[in-house]
């Protein structure tokens, strides 16, 4: 199993909270707090527009439950 070491959850006004991660071979993931099992694997890049999708409101139901 891949070791990820995620950061401290980002929870925006309202939403549900998120992480971000890398392991140890470059790769980034994300997932929603406290469901680190079920993450969304990238490129760094991919994934640093995909937050910033969110921050902006663009993408916030994709982080609905």
């Amino acid at each position: 199993m891949t070791q990820i070491a995620w950061e401290e959850p980002y929870c925006g006004e309202g939403n549900n909270c998120y992480r971000i991660g890398v392991d140890g071979g470059g790769n980034s993931y994300i997932a929603i707090a406290g469901r680190e099992d079920t993450y969304l694997t990238d490129s760094a890049d991919a994934l640093r527009q995909l937050i910033r999708d969110i921050k902006a409101g663009k993408a916030d139901h994709l982080l609905a439950d």
